[in-house]
């Protein structure tokens, strides 16, 4: 039998919240149930009513999911306090094993609003008909009820303190499980805190979030080919999981230090026995030499507002002469040979990116990565032309920034077929069901530089 359960979310990346829920169940192995009204399912809402099998599945939520603030047991909501009181006292036999002889306290609280202190006395006070025989305990009380009112957002209007005190759009009431305990995880990641990083490094909430949706755990194997400053490694490694990164600029993972920058600050979370390698190599001319090696590969790939995308090449092919080129020309300054790069178009790694997954990952691994797109040119066959036989989309979620946002995508690859390795040939940037469609992120570090003028769809 499902019980209902009243979950509290953090008003941040709204769109990420449902993808992060489903995946953390099932990291956990279980499933919930999210409402059927449409209105009560919406993101711009901080409370949803889920259901779920056990009181204990809504505290591994609790701990693990990052935009969640509470979880309570349900018991009533309403328009008003009268319609709350009245629907309290129909389930009744819910919270009545506590009256007897159970500590307990109020928590009275409001979303968009600050409820003055004397108007809460009345909220508690309303609420005798409970009849809790109880010991009133502030500190550590056996039981907190939670009393919860949600108000229009009223952001960026100038108002007296309680202008409004009341008029709430629904209150809420049930009895406090737990509160979100790894929204701290924000803080403890925080990049300005960090001993080593740079101006590429992803914000500590977004790598937790990506993280949760690779399903990171104990035991499992994780790999980022872009790994920077190695944000990806410190979130999924403080989840228990193994992590493997590379990158074809070995300074950004190195830094100046004599200790490499990314064991320096996975040593200061305490996780430095869970970096498994760093490796300096272009993932086109990668070393791998079989596949399924991974649980899942999540990165944020450069796309050229920070910094772009490179792999091995020459911009410009060689003139070819008469004469051979020589294999190897001395260098009077005896310093090692370093490699020339071009840029690495999105669309070509982003489609290049998911056929490498297909190939590295075990089956049911997952592909967690930032996509850019142009807000006005984006379009859902955008992520379809990416997919390839075996691999299919689990979600996507928008961070939005105006005129472009980027979004997080995550893959599954759903079969346990073998395939070949990825050619990383260009002219299979797009797969062939959408050959025609050409996609907003094609050719983003121009269009972000020209401020997304019409007219950039155009750019060869």
């Amino acid at each position: 039998m499902l019980t209902e359960y009243l979950f509290v979310f953090a008003q941040v990346h709204e769109e990420f919240r449902l993808p992060e829920l489903l995946s953390v169940a099932e990291l956990y192995g279980f499933e919930i149930k999210l409402p059927d009204n449409p209105e009560d399912r919406k993101i711009t809402r901080p409370f949803m009513v889920i259901e779920l099998e056990s009181e204990e599945h809504a505290k591994l939520l609790a701990k693990r999911c990052i935009l969640i603030r509470y979880v309570c047991e349900f018991y009533a909501r309403g328009k008003s306090y009268e319609e709350l009181h009245q629907r309290t006292r129909e389930r009744a036999t819910q919270w009545q094993k506590y009256a007897i002889d159970t500590s307990f306290k109020f928590m009275v609280t409001a979303f968009n609003h600050t409820i003055p202190q004397w108007r809460q006395k009345d909220v508690v006070e309303s609420f005798e008909y409970m009849d809790f025989q109880g010991k009133i305990e502030m500190k550590n009380p056996d039981i907190t009820l939670a009393c919860l009112e949600e108000y229009k957002d009223k952001h960026g209007t100038t108002r007296p303190k309680e202008e409004g005190d009341g008029e709430f759009e629904e209150v809420w009431f049930g009895r406090l499980i737990e509160t979100g305990t790894a929204r701290p995880l924000v803080k403890k990641f925080d990049v300005k805190k960090r001993v080593y990083y740079g101006n590429t490094s992803m914000e500590a909430e977004m790598s937790l979030l990506m993280a949760n949706q690779t399903l990171a755990a104990p035991g499992k194997l994780i790999y980022d080919p872009f790994a920077g400053t190695g944000s990806m490694a410190y979130t999924t490694a403080n989840f228990g999981a193994l992590f493997y990164g590379s990158d074809i600029d070995g300074r950004q993972m190195r830094g100046k230090a004599k200790k490499p920058g990314i064991i320096r600050a996975a040593a200061q979370y305490g996780i430095a026995n869970r970096i498994m390698d760093l490796c300096t190599f272009d993932v086109t001319q990668n070393p791998w030499r079989c596949g399924g090696l991974f649980d899942a590969i999540v990165t944020d790939p450069p796309y050229g507002v920070r910094a772009g995308a490179k792999r091995l090449g020459r911009k410009n092919a060689r003139l070819t002469g008469d004469e051979p080129v020589p294999i190897h020309v001395p260098r009077p300054d005896d310093q090692p040979y370093i490699p020339p790069t071009r840029p690495y178009e999105l669309s070509e790694l982003a489609r290049d990116l998911v056929l490498l997954a297909r190939y590295m990952l075990k089956p049911q691994g997952r592909l967690v990565f930032f996509l850019p797109t142009v807000t006005e040119e984006y379009n859902e066959v955008d992520i379809d032309a990416m997919l390839c036989e075996g691999m299919e989309l689990v979600a996507n979620s928008l961070q939005d920034f105006g005129s472009w946002g980027r979004r997080l995508i995550t893959i599954r690859k759903a079969t346990s077929d073998k395939y070949p390795p990825p050619t990383f040939d260009p002219a299979h940037a797009v797969t062939e069901n959408v050959t025609s469609h050409v996609p907003a992120h094609k050719d983003f570090r121009e269009k972000y530089f020209q401020g997304f003028k019409k007219g950039d769809s155009d750019i060869a």
